[in-house]
């Protein structure tokens, strides 16, 4: 059950319609879920800075449970989401940041309950 958020300093209207419907999707092919098991935010228009500058950018987080507990894994899946990224939104990879977060089954919560139960 990942969590990706996506904030960005772009307009809302850089985003298309259905940007973030095909972003769920394309994560969640690169981490290996179904689309069902995603949980995805994307946040335009944010004051933001990266490297420095406050041109157009993107930080994304991606928190999840056993596909992002690994360097090899984290550099496969970081290829693909800035390949994504830089032709969706027209940023070059300077401008992008990705954080990976492992997490673990109980830090989870779902169906009032937590992930090491379900």
């Amino acid at each position: 059950m990942p969590f990706v958020d996506l904030n960005s300093n772009l307009p809302s209207s850089a985003f298309s319609q259905d940007f973030v419907s095909k972003f769920a999707s394309f994560t969640a092919a690169v981490l290996g879920k179904t689309d069902d098991r995603m949980n995805v935010m994307v946040k335009p228009g944010l004051p933001m800075m990266v490297a420095g500058s406050c041109s157009p950018c993107v930080m994304l987080s991606i928190s999840a449970i056993g596909v992002t507990d690994t360097a090899d894994k984290n550099k496969e899946h970081s290829a693909k989401i800035f390949d994504f990224l830089t032709r969706e939104l027209s940023l070059t990879e300077d401008r992008i940041v990705l954080q990976f977060l492992s997490l673990q089954p109980h830090q989870v919560g779902k169906k009032g309950t937590v992930m090491s139960f379900l």
